[in-house]
């Protein structure tokens, strides 16, 4: 093979020169890319895995770190091991280390080593290469100016759930084996239908450039997976996401907008988020998953409309509401995001009650009687249930309602009654209540009342 000549023009002085050798085509290795590779400079490649490197043999005296990958069980202790490596040759001369794509892009190496670098007191220069974004991109006819996110396939393949938009395409990396490639599918199955249709890039801007359209079912059911495989999903239909539905309430907001929803405030709000609460708990009462899907695609319209009023008036984000969830659900599992062990379901529920405890005295807040924390908006059945729930777990229920304790109680609803029989129950208690002139749901929630405040055990004498 021909080695083309260039210009030559003047080298970094750093003592570590880190380049990017592009997606795999020798022919777009970068001009100061190649330069430094023709330096005769000492040259450490991550990986003689990459296309080009058989015409970089003709040109430098190669150095691999495919041993380290044989040596230790995880990549953390590779990319150490490689950072070591290099620092170790540039405490003999200049050395150029030269990785498959762009420094910046996919490679956990660069940023080790210009923090190891430092400690030392080496000077490092990064030149870069197009990555494998550049050549799948073209490889699809893909803008990623227009909304492409780009995710690395083992981050993606280590969570439960993708954090994508979508509505959005999305560009998966280093998806390098069928391990891989069934994880990232199990990871996308959370977002997105398994009809969804997905392509495998193999070889984006090389000769041996293939892509692959199939099914996300069907992702892993193949062998051919290798260092140059990426996948890219692409956008559903509008509309499928969060972020669809903030834009459309912002919208109607907006001046240009509805004048309905531009009246609408944080207190007539309360109205319909209650509504819509209870449309979604009828259908799931019916069990009808497409209603049910409907209601509760209402009941976030709602959420949205709350998040945006108070976005307007400057009281908080979404976002703001959305990271305190997250950060007090993390904070309330330390036996599942901590190293703490719970042997129990009760030693669980002392663990959340403790943490609870905790939060409000950090905020210098009064301790939480046994019988608070329950929402006075509450219907009055389910009112009453959490107060039995709260008083039997702190002890202050005398007597209880069990079949033994009451037989009289208990013949009304015999053992081996189911929800329909709960039900009639509970219609005839009304219908009396209403032939006495009483209101059912406002005599329970004031008996809640009044049992809370005495901690009586609501068992009437």
């Amino acid at each position: 093979m021909t080695i083309p000549h260039f210009p030559s023009f003047s080298l970094p002085a750093a003592q570590i020169a880190i380049v990017g050798l592009g997606p795999g085509d020798v022919g777009d290795i970068p001009l100061a890319v190649w330069q430094l590779l023709r330096s005769g400079r000492r040259v450490i490649l991550r990986t003689r895995c990459h296309p080009c490197v058989d015409a970089l043999g003709e040109v430098a005296d190669l150095q691999s770190c495919d041993d380290l990958y044989e040596q230790h069980a995880t990549f953390a202790d590779v990319y150490a091991a490689i950072v070591e490596r290099v620092l170790a040759a540039a405490a003999e001369g200049p050395v150029v280390y030269a990785l498959p794509g762009h420094p910046w892009v996919g490679e956990m190496t660069t940023a080790a080593l210009l923090a190891r670098a430092q400690e030392k007191g080496l000077t490092v220069h990064v030149t870069g290469g197009a990555s494998f974004i550049d050549a799948a991109a073209a490889a699809l006819r893909l803008d990623p100016m227009e909304g492409c996110q780009i995710v690395d396939g083992m981050l993606l393949a280590a969570r439960h759930h993708p954090p994508l938009d979508v509505s959005l395409p999305a560009l998966v990396g280093q998806v390098y084996s069928r391990q891989v490639a069934s994880d990232v599918k199990l990871t996308l199955l959370n977002a997105y239908p398994s009809q969804q249709p997905v392509k495998l890039i193999h070889a984006a801007g090389t000769p041996n450039q293939r892509i692959r359209t199939l099914s996300l079912h069907e992702l892993d059911w193949r062998d051919d997976f290798d260092h140059l495989t990426s996948l890219f999903v692409p956008a559903q239909r509008p509309g499928g996401s969060f972020n669809d539905l903030q834009q459309l309430i912002a919208h109607l907001r907006a001046p240009e907008g509805c004048p309905w929803d531009q009246e609408q405030t944080l207190e007539n709000l309360r109205e319909f988020l209650l509504a819509e609460c209870c449309e979604v708990l009828e259908a799931m009462d019916n069990e009808d998953d497409e209603h049910t899907a409907e209601e509760l695609g209402d009941l976030l319209g709602i959420v949205a409309m709350i998040g945006q009023v108070a976005a307007e008036e400057g009281r908080f984000l979404l976002a703001d509401a959305i990271r305190t969830s997250v950060e007090k659900l993390t904070r309330r599992h330390p036996h599942v995001f901590g190293e703490q062990t719970v042997e129990d379901m009760a030693a669980l529920y002392r663990q959340w009650d403790a943490i609870k405890a905790q939060e409000r005295a950090d905020k210098g807040q009064k301790p939480k009687g046994p019988l608070d924390g329950i929402p006075a908006s509450l219907p009055a059945l389910e009112k009453a249930r959490e107060l039995q729930s709260k008083a039997e777990k702190a002890g202050l229920l005398q007597r209880t309602l069990l079949a033994e304790e009451n037989p009289a109680l208990a013949a009304l609803l015999p053992s081996g009654s189911d929800a329909a029989d709960l039900g009639r129950l509970l219609w005839q208690l009304t219908a009396l209540a209403k032939s006495r002139g009483l209101q059912a749901e406002a005599a329970l929630r004031e008996y809640a009342v009044r049992f809370r405040e005495r901690g009586d055990d609501g068992v009437m004498g």
